[in-house]
């Protein structure tokens, strides 16, 4: 029995050697985490965050399949990093982790390249266009021009322009505007950004970032067009819309710059550029173009069937030389809206062709406190939509407008069609 009783003590100490086994090991195990996770830390906050915001879009005609966007464009930002000869880091270097809630940055002042900076850029990516660059001299010079003049100034817009031969791909980086006006008059600051339009087709349709309550924006921002063939690009304008975002109506419009693209010669390299910022060419108030529309009111079902036929002559919405119209119809009922339509958007024409008809409800008897307004807008891609034009049809109206009106109400279940003026929206 007293064997028995010895193997019974050997049994009771393994729990506590288990035990004190377990203690050692959720120690080591602890402490190899917090190891691992003070090492990631470190090394994290080595590195230098990314400050460039690059963007990829494919080409409208050819796109390059067996192109490896992550790979090959990675491959190609090193050697890029290693070759180009622009302005220092400082200037341009967008810390990433000093973002607000909305994704901005803190407004920040960019430093103007002195005289031995622009020395030290590469003579050949200046072809012809010293003379547009903005020297501490130039800069001076402002202090001494008329307050009219000042009025007009309405800043700078640097940017550089690339052709890549291997991937068939243009390159535009917009890098800041300096010298902007302010757009709110309270904060007596802007909230910029750049829309930017290949033209003459317009097919290509971009736009940096907002920059919150800055004067002088740095956007730094790549956008790579590929499938554009080289013997084109001498073909083709870049069409910059400088605009400053209002949350509450539509966007301010600060300027434009248009840099026709004919005679560079981009087979030497990247071309660092700057040009000042003009007004944009606002339309004249005549010829805004006219709209063809059909009405007919049908009294015994109180309803107003209204067909958009077509338009015509209509001003051109920017450089390019078209617009993209589409036609908005709003109902009114006592000087209130109860009902919208619209029609759909046709590219690049000032002569569209809709043949689209919408029906109304009328909510009363009779046309007496009924009226309807006809919106032609020009769709771009990313901004408020630009007026082109408008027509109000009903019983105060004056003109045709007030004639068709008139008609329609004389002779119900008649589809009456007439040509309307536009005027200014």
């Amino acid at each position: 029995m007293a064997p028995i009783a010895a193997g019974g003590d050997d049994f009771d100490e393994i729990p506590t050697v288990v035990g004190i086994f377990s203690a050692f090991g959720l120690v080591f195990t602890v402490s190899l985490f917090a190891w691992i996770c003070c090492q990631r830390k470190s090394s994290k906050s080595n590195k230098t965050p990314p400050y460039k915001f690059v963007h990829v879009l494919k080409g409208v005609d050819i796109y390059p399949e067996n192109l490896n966007s992550k790979k090959k464009f990675g491959a190609e930002e090193k050697g890029e990093v290693r070759n180009k000869p622009i302005v220092p880091k400082s200037s341009l270097h967008l810390d990433l982790e000093k973002r607000d809630l909305n994704g901005n940055f803190p407004k920040t002042t960019p430093k103007i390249p002195s005289s031995s900076d622009v020395e030290n850029f590469t003579p050949k990516l200046f072809p012809e266009r010293e003379k547009d660059s903005v020297s501490p001299d130039s800069l001076k010079s402002i202090t001494s021009i008329s307050s009219e003049e000042k009025q007009d100034k309405l800043g700078t817009l640097f940017f550089s322009i690339e052709y890549n031969f291997e991937k068939k791909a243009f390159m535009v980086n917009i890098k800041e505007a300096r010298g902007l006006p302010a757009m709110d008059e309270q904060s007596m600051t802007s909230d910029p950004y750049i829309k930017m339009t290949i033209l003459p087709e317009k097919k290509h349709k971009v736009k940096t970032r907002v920059l919150r309550k800055t004067l002088d924006p740095a956007f730094d921002e790549t956008f790579t067009f590929y499938g554009i063939p080289y013997n084109q690009v001498q073909n083709l304008s870049l069409h910059f819309m400088i605009l400053s975002f209002d949350r509450f109506s539509r966007d301010d419009i600060i300027g434009e710059v248009l840099f026709p693209l004919s005679g560079i010669e981009l087979s030497e390299g990247r071309m660092l550029m700057n040009k000042e910022i003009i007004k944009k060419n606002v339309r004249k108030s005549l010829g805004r173009g006219e709209l063809l529309i059909s009405l007919c009111y049908q009294s015994t079902t109180n309803t107003l069937t209204v067909v958009v036929l077509k338009a015509r002559h209509l001003p051109k919405a920017d450089v390019s030389g078209f617009s993209d119209p589409y036609v908005k119809v709003n109902l009114y009922h006592a000087k209130k809206r109860i009902s919208k339509k619209k029609t759909h958007v046709k590219k690049c024409t000032p002569n569209a062709v809709f043949n689209e008809l919408f029906v109304f409800d009328i909510p009363c008897e009779g046309l007496e406190e009924i009226s309807i307004e006809f919106l032609v807008l020009d769709s771009e891609r990313g901004t408020q939509n630009e007026i082109i034009g408008q027509l109000t049809l009903g019983a105060t109206a004056e003109g045709t407008a007030g004639e068709h009106w008139k008609e329609i109400c004389e002779y119900p279940r008649r589809q009456i069609a007439k040509w309307h003026m536009l005027c200014d929206g």
